[in-house]
């Protein structure tokens, strides 16, 4: 198309080129050494990627570069600066016209120029509470540069350190840059300055100045977070309101703080036969303002205030919101750190006291405000208070002989009597336990003396019941002697309203003496099942209580130790080292000599059990008739998990030792429900090989249970406990005593060495 030259490109004023006759179409890609692209503009020329830096649409620098250019391939500037930015760090001066003593602001922005295509981006970082709109200043686009070269664009020429550059009307002046940007535009030949300084901004240095002034605000409470670490937690006071005015009284209250949202209420503690009923609510549960200076009037209070009320008349009138509710009072309300004993609360007018709390509380103030007295505030009371009544004692008339002491208060009680109630707690716990003593009736009459009685003492209701053992050819028949009944300590007064004293099993005792219904009698003996229920009960019978007796022996011994040593040789014996053993009556003996009356013949006996030398004769257990009884139970409950027994064994025993302990085994028959009773394991550990330290062998316990390794004779059906291992309790005891045991428990022998090495 043929134009004219110096006519406006309008119709008309160009012509067609007749002469033309290759019309091609214009091509948008192309294909460059196997590289595709577009076709919009003139290709750019190869560069050098490690050599210098050439811009894509400025001439070529004649700059020397200050290293030798690097030998590489050539490729295109938007393949060789992929990815590569030079960023700089400037800032720029805004003018303020609102802002007193601060004519301008200096605003910080990051300018980053991207190699790959000559673009540019301004980005201004982002400052908390700032009030200016920050983020990117400039996007990402080719810059011109100011007149009179709006033609050409902003190259790395252009930017540099220290240096200032005009983008769009405003003035940036850089003041340093990245290492990457150092060392790239070194190596392309230009010199980098040295860092400059940011200047102060003076609406920053403003804002300090007037935060110093100010005072630190209190920390905001978020009600939402308030309530996720104080829900369910509650601070609890008692206090009182002193109402005693001509009707009235002082009022306990009980005060809770709730921790969750600051809020308070109050329930009034009504005492018995106040005469007051209904609800205990003090307070509704609210936050409790501190100051109270009457109920506002209607209209006083608004959630809004109105300002500039134009018109005189109901009409044409218009009000004006304030939006700062000047005129609004700053309400406060009580919170935990107002809350301490003593402390007075304005409960809308009433004073209440606060005069304790409890243990939640004080360990939350000890904990949060270090406070360590927490004692109670007194609480007053009326002049002409009631004392509490206290129920009087009931005087009831004296006992007059016919029934029990428990019938006669039952039909003096009430005119409809109830049979008197016996402890059932103690009753479950005592069922069937009987102490029985060997005891001798004193008497004038010398046939008295000889006969022989067993007295039984019922713990469960504390009954006392005699029989008498007959003796041929001595004139006496035997037999009950006295029923089952609880008899009273002598020395009572028996016609009289209180409930008289009977015997307790601690009256009991081997040398006791006790009149019991006008007969004396006297302890000698007791059996082995007494014995040892005493001794295993030291706190309930002292006469049993082997540490209370060896104090009462050491503080004896120590005046004359070695005369108590000679006392407890035996015949023929010349020193304490040479006898290991003594006997029960040389003991006795060296033990009256030191005590007189002061010990029993029952605390004899106990030390003397206590350090017996004579060992109980092994149980007479057959082997295979403790193994048929165990295949017998096994059969008859159907049990088959051997199996399941091995693998538990293997569990805890991983390294298979030969021997476990009998607590294992006895653990491993109850995991596996063996259908054992206790007795029939303590016989089957019983029969079992051991080793020198107790433990059970496992093979030969694996043998022994499993029914298909060998057989077993027959037996039938018998009481384990009592018929498979007879268990002759050992009546022996005590006879024989050790007295190496007896003086090492003693412990005299190390305080005595000293002394004898003083002496010599």
């Amino acid at each position: 198309m043929l134009r004219i030259p110096g006519m406006p490109f309008l119709p008309g004023t160009t012509f067609r080129d007749l002469s033309r006759t290759n019309f091609p179409k214009p091509q948008s890609l192309m294909n460059f050494h196997g590289i595709s692209m577009l076709n919009d503009r003139q290709p750019p020329a190869m560069v050098d990627v490690g050599g210098m830096c050439i811009d894509i649409n400025c001439p070529p620098t004649a700059t020397p570069s200050l290293y030798p250019p690097k030998t590489g391939p050539k490729l295109p500037p938007w393949i060789a600066y992929d990815k590569k930015v030079l960023g700089f760090d400037a800032f720029f001066k805004e003018t303020l016209h609102e802002v007193y003593n601060a004519p301008y602001q200096v605003r910080k922005v990051k300018i980053m120029y991207y190699l790959e295509d000559g673009t540019m981006q301004i980005i201004e970082p982002k400052v908390d509470n700032s009030g200016i709109p920050q983020g990117c200043l400039v996007h990402r686009q080719r810059i011109p540069k100011p007149p009179p070269c709006q033609n050409e664009f902003i190259s790395i020429l252009d930017l540099n350190v220290d240096t200032s550059i005009q983008i769009f009307d405003r003035i940036y002046h850089i003041t340093n840059c990245d290492l990457f940007t150092r060392h790239f535009l070194n190596r392309s030949g230009i010199a980098v300055p040295d860092p400059v300084d940011m200047p102060l901004d003076p609406t920053t240095e403003m804002r300090k100045r007037s935060g110093k002034k100010t005072f630190n605000q209190p920390p905001k409470k978020h009600p939402f977070a308030q309530f996720l670490a104080y829900d369910r937690k509650v601070l609890k006071f008692h206090g009182y309101w002193d109402d005693r005015s001509e009707f009235g009284d002082v009022r306990r209250l009980e005060i809770c703080y709730y921790l969750a949202d600051d809020t308070i209420d109050i329930k009034e503690i009504f005492p018995r036969n106040s005469g007051r009923e209904g609800p205990a609510l003090f307070l509704k549960r609210s936050k409790l303002p501190r100051e109270f200076s009457g109920l506002p009037l209607p209209g006083q209070e608004t959630p809004q205030t109105l300002l500039n009320v134009l018109g005189t008349s109901m009409r044409n009138v218009r009000y004006t919101i304030d939006p700062l509710n000047i005129g609004e009072k700053e309400v406060l309300y009580y919170a935990d750190r107002d809350l301490q004993i003593g402390t007075v609360l304005n409960v809308y007018g009433r004073a209440v006291v606060l005069t304790d709390c409890d243990d939640y509380t004080q360990e939350y103030y000890r904990k949060r405000y270090g406070i360590e007295d927490f004692t109670p505030a007194p609480i007053p009371s009326r002049s002409d208070d009631c004392a509490p009544i206290k129920q009087k004692e009931r005087i009831l008339p004296p006992y007059n002989g016919w029934g029990s002491y428990e019938d006669s208060e039952g039909n003096c009680i009430s005119v409809e009597p109830k049979p008197p109630q016996t402890d059932f707690k103690k009753f479950i716990k005592l069922d069937r336990y009987v102490l029985r003593y060997g005891a001798k009736l004193l008497s004038t009459i010398r046939e008295n003396c000889e006969r022989i009685f067993i007295i039984s003492y019922y713990l469960s209701d504390d009954t006392i019941q005699i029989f008498e053992i007959a003796e041929r050819n001595s004139g006496f028949l035997g037999g009950e002697f006295m029923k089952r009944t609880r008899i009273p300590l002598p020395g009572q007064e028996k016609f009289t309203s209180k409930r008289p004293q009977y015997y307790q099993p601690y009256n009991f005792y081997i040398g006791a003496t006790m009149s019991l219904k006008d007969h004396i009698f006297h302890v000698v003996s007791a059996d082995e099942y007494t014995l040892i229920y005493m001794e295993h009960h030291p706190y309930e019978f002292p006469m049993a209580d082997i540490k209370t007796i060896m104090q009462k022996i050491r503080d004896a011994a120590k005046a004359d130790y070695k005369g108590f040593l000679c006392r407890c040789l035996p015949e023929g014996a010349e020193s304490i080292k040479d006898v290991q053993f003594v006997g029960f009556d040389s003991l006795k003996r060296a033990l009256i000599n030191i005590l007189g009356d002061e010990i029993t013949n029952h605390e004899i006996i106990t030390v003397c059990r206590y350090f017996s030398a004579e060992k109980a004769p092994p149980q007479a257990c057959n082997r295979e008739t403790v193994r048929a009884a165990v295949h017998l139970e096994l059969k008859r409950s159907l049990w088959n998990a051997m199996d399941e027994l091995k693998e538990h064994l293997h569990h805890i025993n991983p390294l298979n030792k030969p021997f476990l302990s009998e607590s294992k085994l006895r653990s491993t028959m109850k995991g596996c429900r063996l259908p054992f009773v206790p007795e029939l394991i303590d016989d089957l550990l019983s029969v079992l090989n051991h080793n020198d330290c107790g433990e059970v062998e496992v093979c030969d316990f694996l043998n022994f249970i499993d029914m298909g390794c060998g057989k077993v004779p027959d037996i039938a059906p018998m009481n384990i406990n009592f018929e498979l291992c007879p268990k002759i309790p050992f009546l022996h005891k005590g006879r024989l005593v050790n007295i190496n045991c007896f003086l090492q428990y003693l412990g005299l022998d190390e305080e005595a060495k000293p002394k004898e090495e003083l002496a010599g």
